[in-house]
């Protein structure tokens, strides 16, 4: 019985003897040739399925449908176009599934490629797939190559101009994986999320470095701006030394709010797991006080009811400040403002992706993040977030942004 490989070289020679191609071109145009009837074969193939018995079959047929001729069509492939004869049907209700009804595009097989690349799936695992649902094997190769077409759509997408004004910024940073040479190091992945003055989602970038530090998010900041950015109301972070004064030395104005949720978990280091539900309650009551009066009352309690956990308290003593200012602005506003929940759940998204391994180049990162990206702004489909007509009548009212909001309506 031969094997795989010898079926292959003996394919290979049939090809060459037939076609004497001399020139890449002479071959893509075999190729065209031959994947037409391996496409008309597969239809055949679906057409027995659908009959139940073969054509020119002898035995019994169970069906008074039976086979009617032919339509020639022309379908646009990753080789080419091409001319294919699907078969029909006396009745009209065979639907075939390689290339559907109505259908003039089937190179869509590089979509799936880079829609599987994009879930997180390893060029092993795409390459089985693809073997299962076509009936032939994708070499890694082709898989990179079909993904690097992605390549030149990221560089665009890096550079291109983004919206004057929004409101609410949120930033964060994620570690991942990568070779460098013959080293493997963790890198950091720095991404930046806003909400337009609509209340959409925009990613605004990706980022990569050896560390998060001021320095970069300066560079980052710097960046955005150059790209048309003209004002940020709220930059919604988590704790990284010089940050909140380096980004208000590059967007004047702009507020910067340390995520109370960061800080609750950066406290709770300090608390034994026997507390944490009493001591997140009390703390409750400070952040999410309906004014600064009561908050600064809850906290006096907080502070005297959790004095044996000193380190959990000066945690929030470091920081109250970033309570405080949260009172400076209504309830749907905080409500947005205090947590950088929304850029977590992103990275979060990143991470379901990027956790088979290390990453051969930072490449082969940025092209499956972006995909990502674009995975996420499916789903989003242009949507305000939610509550956004009451979160944008208060910065309408508020006197520090009425003015500054109007100039980009």
């Amino acid at each position: 019985m031969r094997s795989k490989n010898g079926k292959k070289k003996e394919l290979v020679n049939a090809i060459l003897e037939a076609y004497q191609p001399e020139t890449a071109e002479d071959v893509q145009n075999a190729l065209k040739e031959i994947f037409g009837p391996m496409f008309e074969a597969m239809l055949q193939g679906e057409m027995n399925n659908h009959l139940g018995y073969e054509n020119n079959s002898k035995e019994k047929k169970e069906t008074d449908n039976r086979r009617n001729g032919y339509i020639e069509k022309d379908v646009k492939t990753s080789m080419g176009e091409m001319n294919i004869k699907v078969p029909r049907d006396r009745d009209g209700s065979f639907e075939p599934q390689i290339i559907p009804k109505r259908t003039k595009d089937i190179s869509d097989i590089d979509r799936k490629v880079i829609s599987m690349y994009a879930k997180g799936m390893s060029q092993r695992d795409i390459s089985d797939t693809i073997e299962d649902i076509y009936g032939f094997k994708v070499s890694h190769e082709m898989i990179s190559q079909i993904t690097d077409c992605v390549l030149e759509e990221l560089a665009e997408w890096q550079g291109r101009p983004l919206k004057k004004c929004y409101p609410f910024v949120f930033v964060d940073c994620m570690y991942v994986t990568v070779r460098h040479e013959y080293e493997v190091k963790e890198t950091a992945v720095y991404t930046i999320l806003g909400y337009d003055i609509n209340g959409r989602k925009d990613i605004l970038g990706l980022w990569l470095n050896e560390s998060e530090s001021k320095h970069t998010w300066m560079q980052i900041f710097d960046e955005i701006k150059q790209r048309g950015v003209e004002d940020i109301f709220f930059i919604s972070m988590d704790g990284v030394s010089g940050l909140e004064d380096g980004a208000k030395e590059i967007f004047k104005g702009v507020v910067v709010q340390r995520c109370i949720v960061h800080l609750i978990r950066n406290s709770l280091k300090y608390v034994p797991s026997k507390d944490y539900k009493n001591f997140t309650a009390n703390l409750k009551k400070v952040y999410g006080a309906s004014n600064l009066k009561t908050s600064i009352h809850e906290f006096e309690k907080f502070k005297n009811n959790w004095s044996k956990y000193p380190g959990a308290v000066d945690v929030w003593e470091r920081n109250f400040k970033h309570v405080e200012q949260l009172f400076n602005y209504p309830s749907d506003i905080r409500k947005v403002m205090y947590t950088t929940n929304a850029i977590e759940s992103i990275n979060s998204s990143f991470r379901k992706v990027t956790k088979k391994g290390a990453f051969p180049n930072e490449n082969a990162l940025l092209k499956l993040l972006y995909l990502r990206v674009c995975e996420l702004n499916k789903k989003w489909n242009d949507s305000s977030i939610q509550n956004w007509a009451m979160v944008r009548n208060q910065l309408d009212a508020h006197p520090d942004f009425k003015e500054r909001i109007r100039k980009y309506i």
